[in-house]
C-alpha cells in the first residue's frame, strides 16, 4: 500500500504544550486499491527523529508548530515554518550552485532521500531542467561513477549467490504493495556497454521519471539489479565497485536466475505488477521479451519504448515532408534492440494500414556492425530478428556509399557510435531530399551520431531532425530550432499509468504503436514550425496523462482490460490514481480517524 499518513494517535498530553511520547502512523488504503479507510493492517510505530529520517513523512522545516508537537519533533527542526513554496527556492538555489551536472544530480539523489515529496514536487514543476540531470545524460554518467557516489541504496540488489532464495529478499522490501518494477542485469547501459551493478542508476532514474511523468505512487516502484558480475575489466580493477567481481554468468544457470526471479515476483506482488527490462544484452532482451511477455505483464523499454517514441516522431515529420508512412525509404544504422524496435514497429504500423508484412519490411534497412544487413553477405551471415530484413542486395559496409546508393529519406542511428553521421553523410541526405529525415538517438550525448548543429547546419536547416539526449536550441539564418528530443520518457510513464490503472496483463506491440500514434498527435503546427517533433518537455506529464487515457479507451474496447466496471470519465479515473507531491497536514483536524 501507498504510505499515506492518515491518523496520528497522540498520547500523554502534557498540561501546557501537548507533548507526543509516541506516534502510531496508518498507512492508509490508496487509491489504487480503493480499500476502506478503517484497513489497519499495515501499522508502523514511528516517533520524533524517525519521522524526519522517513522521506516519506519528512517535510523538514514546513511542519507546523502543532505538528512538531503533536509528533515529538519539536525543537529536532529549526524554529522556522516554511511552506513548499519557500523550500522549492532552497532547492532551486542549491541546484543552480552546483558546478557540475554530476553534483547536481548527487544533490537531487538525497534530496529524494530524505524528503520525497519536496524531491517529486521540483522535478514536475522543472522536467525541461532536471529530467537530463535523474535521466539521460547525466545518468550515464553517475553509473560510470557509481562506486563513488554511492550514498545510500535504494531498491534492492540481488545476487546470483541468492539463487534459490529471491522470494525472500523480495519480503525483504518493506512495501508490500509493489505495482511497478523496473528491473537491469546492467550488461548493456545506455551506449556504455557493461556497467555490472553501477546500472542500478538506470531503474532507480527510470521510477523517479514513473512518478514525476506518470504520476505513479512511488510507493507502488521497485527498481531492481540483478548482479550475475560483469565482464567489464575496468569494474573488476575498481576497489569502489559494489557489485560481485566476477565474470558474467551465462547459460541455463543464468535463464534459471531470471526465471526464478519472474516466478517469485508473481507470487509476492501478482501477475499484474509490471516488470519492465531495462539495457539488459541484446540477446538476452530479445529472448526473454518473447519468453515472458504473454505470460507476465511485462515490456521491454530498449527495445518497445525506444520504438514507440522514433515512431511518433517519423508520424509527426511526415506533416512536414509531406509524405506517407509507407512512402518512405528507412536506412536504421545500428541493428540491435532498438533499432529492431523500430523496424518492427514501423511494420506494425504499416500493416496495420494495408500494407503487406514483406513489403512493409522492405521498406526499412538496417546496418549492423559488419555492414548491410543483405542476404548473402560473406563471412557474417546474418541471424536472430535481423533476418527479418535482410536484402537481397550487393554486400556493402560505408555508410556515405551506402546512402548515396539506397538514397534513403529517412536515416535513424541507435549505434552507439558517436559522429557516425559525417558532414558527408548528412550531405548526402540532403543531396537527396527535400526535407531529409534524420534522427541520431543514441544515448547519452556523447554517443550521438550527430549534433543538432551538424543537422541543421550541413543541410542548410532543412533537416527534420531528433535525437536521443537533449541539444541546445539552434540559431541557422535567424530561424531559431528546437531539436526534438525523442526520448523514452514521453512514452513509458504514460504507457505504465494505462497499464497499471486499466489492468492490462499482457502489453502487446499494439499498445505501443497506440501510444506513439497518439504522442504524434500532441505535435502542434507551431512545434513543427519551431523544428519540434514532439511536445516540449515542460508538458510531459499532461502528454503522458492524455497517452494513458488514449490507452484506456483503446484496450477497453479490444477487451484488453481487467479493471471492472469501465469508467465512463477514463481520465478523470486514471487522474484519481495519480500521486500528489503536495505535503500532507498532521494536524488532528484533518485526521481521517477509522470508521468504529
Amino acid at each position: 500500500m501507498a504510505l499515506n499518513l492518515a491518523s496520528i494517535t497522540a498520547r500523554s498530553f502534557g498540561s501546557k504544550l501537548p507533548q507526543v511520547s509516541s506516534v502510531c502512523v496508518r498507512y492508509k488504503s490508496d487509491k489504487e486499491q480503493h480499500e476502506p479507510k478503517h484497513d489497519l493492517i499495515n501499522r508502523s510505530r514511528v516517533r520524533g527523529i524517525d519521522i524526519l529520517r522517513n522521506p516519506k513523512l519528512n517535510k523538514g522545516t514546513a511542519y507546523t508548530l502543532r505538528e512538531r508537537q503533536l509528533m515529538g519533533i519539536h525543537g529536532l527542526v529549526p524554529p522556522c515554518v516554511r511552506t513548499m513554496e519557500e523550500q522549492k527556492i532552497r532547492v532551486l538555489t542549491n541546484f543552480a550552485k552546483r558546478s557540475s551536472d554530476l553534483d547536481r544530480f548527487i544533490y537531487l539523489m538525497s534530496l529524494q532521500d530524505r524528503n520525497e515529496k519536496l524531491f517529486y514536487k521540483v522535478l514536475t514543476e522543472n522536467v525541461e531542467q532536471m529530467m537530463p540531470i535523474v535521466y539521460t545524460p547525466t545518468v550515464g554518467l553517475a553509473c560510470q561513477q557509481y562506486g563513488v557516489v554511492f550514498r545510500r541504496p535504494r531498491g534492492l540488489f540481488i545476487s546470483i549467490k541468492d539463487k534459490g532464495h529471491i522470494y525472500d529478499i523480495l519480503c525483504n522490501w518493506p512495501e508490500r504493495n509493489v505495482k511497478a518494477i523496473v528491473v537491469t542485469d546492467g550488461e548493456r547501459i545506455l551506449g556504455l556497454g557493461d556497467l555490472g551493478a553501477y546500472g542500478m542508476g538506470i531503474p532507480v532514474g527510470k521510477l523517479s521519471l514513473y512518478t514525476a511523468l506518470g504520476g505513479i505512487n512511488p510507493a507502488k516502484c521497485l527498481p531492481i539489479l540483478l548482479d550475475v558480475g560483469t565482464n567489464n575489466k575496468k569494474l573488476h580493477d575498481d576497489p569502489l565497485y559494489i557489485g560481485r567481481n566476477q565474470k558474467r554468468v551465462t547459460g541455463q544457470e543464468y535463464d534459471d536466475f531470471i526465471d526464478e526471479f519472474m516466478q517469485a515476483v508473481a507470487r509476492r506482488y501478482g501477475y499484474g505488477c509490471l516488470i519492465q527490462f531495462e539495457d539488459f544484452g541484446n540477446q538476452n532482451a530479445f529472448r526473454f521479451l518473447e519468453k515472458y511477455r504473454n505470460k507476465y505483464c511485462t515490456f521491454n523499454d530498449d527495445i518497445q519504448g525506444t520504438a514507440s517514441v522514433a515512431a511518433a516522431g517519423v508520424f509527426a515529420s511526415l506533416r512536414i515532408t509531406g509524405k506517407k508512412l509507407e512512402d518512405n525509404k528507412y536506412l536504421l544504422l545500428g541493428a540491435g534492440e532498438a533499432n529492431i524496435g523500430i523496424a518492427q514497429l514501423l511494420v506494425l504500423a504499416m500493416t496495420e494500414s494495408g500494407i503487406p508484412v514483406q513489403e512493409a519490411r522492405n521498406k526499412i534497412w538496417l546496418i549492423d556492425s559488419k555492414g548491410l544487413l543483405v542476404k548473402n553477405r560473406p563471412n557474417h551471415p546474418v541471424t536472430g530478428h535481423k533476418k527479418d530484413f535482410a536484402k537481397d542486395f550487393k554486400p556493402m559496409t560505408n555508410l556515405e556509399e551506402i546512402v548515396n546508393e539506397l538514397k534513403p529519406t529517412a536515416l535513424i542511428g541507435a549505434s552507439a557510435q558517436p559522429g557516425a553521421f559525417n558532414e558527408n553523410v548528412i550531405r548526402s541526405m540532403a543531396k537527396h531530399n527535400a526535407r531529409p529525415v534524420i534522427f541520431a538517438l543514441s544515448n547519452p550525448t556523447s554517443m550521438a551520431e550527430c549534433t543538432a548543429e551538424q543537422a541543421y547546419s550541413l543541410t542548410e536547416g532543412r533537416a527534420v531532425f531528433a535525437s536521443g539526449s537533449p541539444f541546445p536550441q539552434y540559431n541557422h539564418n535567424g530561424q531559431i530550432f528546437h531539436p526534438g528530443q525523442g526520448n523514452n520518457a514521453y512514452i513509458f510513464p504514460g504507457v505504465a499509468l494505462g497499464i497499471l490503472t486499466c489492468g492490462i496483463r499482457h502489453v502487446s506491440d499494439l499498445v505501443f504503436l497506440r501510444a506513439a500514434q497518439k504522442l504524434a498527435t500532441l505535435v502542434t503546427e507551431d512545434h513543427l514550425k519551431e523544428g519540434r517533433l514532439y511536445p516540449p518537455l515542460n508538458t510531459v506529464q499532461d502528454v503522458s496523462l492524455k497517452i494513458a487515457t488514449d490507452l484506456a479507451e483503446y484496450v477497453y474496447k479490444n477487451n484488453m482490460a481487467s479493471a471492472y466496471p469501465e469508467p465512463a470519465d477514463k481520465e478523470a479515473y486514471i487522474r484519481s490514481f495519480m500521486y500528489d507531491p503536495e505535503y500532507e497536514s498532521f494536524e488532528p483536524e484533518t485526521w481521517d480517524w477509522p470508521d468504529n
